[in-house]
């Protein structure tokens, strides 16, 4: 295997990762308006995850920093191309940080509630834009032969692209879905599995459809296998859902997302930015990459740091394992 093609593997790996965790961390925060009942029970999600989420944001640091240092040409495609979704992104991604360290920090109900706005849709809207954003990638934006963006906003609000953020949407609520069951207590724990069932209906539509599609216009073998893994971890994250094995169900809708991104990487393959105006003129993981010796350096650094990182972030998991339910909140909350 050459390193460039190791580079999109790995980085495909942390894209995934990324979506893996803070997938249901997006759930998390639409499940606090459409599942919490009261402030005690916005703040029992919220805590499900406080632990967590600024640590599973990691992995999109590494994954976009990985992207520059490996692909130089297709980090400066798809940053400067989609930049208005990725600057909203961006925005949201720094606003919810703030929103759930200074919602506690006054007891006014007003005060609360804004901050709460805020959790719901900066976590709704990018678990939208990343999928509409990786939908485009897999099926192609206008690229010149200078390997510049030519289009325009207007070109990645495609019905395809939509389809892919709509999808995303829903598969993450399905997934935080899953994780509020596993991570609380009383009554709030069988209305997440309750939630899970409906969201989880939606997503298997949604991945028929867009995942589908995708096998359709892009895929190949491979991507047929990730896909026949997706629908049926969700088949069998439902059952066990509805079951109460709120472990396996977790298991293995995480596992449907892996598969679902793991189908767009095995279709994007060898290019990693397609272009629709001429496909001579897309960027391959060969012309894309950096220098095999930069290629090098980076191998050794991440065989390095990659397994304590890991070690690290499984030793929080655990340590934070338990359950929480509204009678572990105080009353000034």
């Amino acid at each position: 295997m050459h390193l460039h093609d190791f580079w999109f593997l790995l980085i495909a790996v942390l894209w995934t990762g990324y979506f893996f965790l803070e997938g249901f961390d997006f759930g998390i925060g639409v499940l606090t308006k459409t599942l919490a009942r009261d402030r005690t029970e916005r703040r029992v999600l919220i805590n499900t995850i406080g632990p967590v989420w600024d640590g599973n944001e990691v992995w999109l640091i590494t994954a976009a920093g990985a992207t520059f240092a490996a692909f130089p040409d297709w980090y400066a495609t798809l940053f400067s191309g989609f930049y208005l979704p990725f600057l909203l992104i961006l925005v949201c991604l720094i606003v919810r940080g703030v929103a759930f360290e200074y919602r506690h920090k006054r007891p006014e109900e007003r005060w609360q509630r804004n901050w709460e706005h805020a959790i719901f849709w900066c976590s709704l809207l990018p678990a939208f834009l990343w999928g509409a954003a990786f939908a485009n990638i897999v099926r192609g934006v206008p690229i010149g032969p200078d390997k510049n963006f030519t289009g325009s906003l207007a070109d990645l609000l495609s019905p395809y692209a939509l389809l892919g953020g709509l999808f995303t949407l829903v598969l993450f609520t399905f997934h935080g879905a899953v994780f509020a069951a596993l991570k609380t207590a009383g009554d709030i724990r069988h209305r997440a599995r309750a939630h899970a069932g409906r969201y989880g209906l939606g997503a298997a539509v949604l991945a028929v459809a867009f995942l589908g599609w995708t096998q359709a216009d892009s895929g190949n073998g491979r991507s047929l296998a990730a896909l026949i893994v997706a629908l049926a971890g969700l088949a069998g994250a439902l059952v066990m859902n509805r079951l109460g094995r709120e472990g396996w169900a977790f298991t293995l809708s995480g596992l449907t997302v892996v598969a679902a991104f793991a189908l767009v990487f095995l279709a994007l393959f060898p290019d990693v930015m397609p272009s629709s105006t001429n496909p001579e003129w897309s960027l391959t993981v060969a012309d894309a990459a950096s220098s095999p010796y930069t290629l090098r350096i980076m191998t050794w650094v991440a065989g390095f740091m990659t397994p304590l990182i890991l070690a690290y972030q499984a030793w929080t998991y655990w340590v934070f394992r338990k359950r929480i339910g509204t009678q572990h909140i105080p009353a000034a909350h």
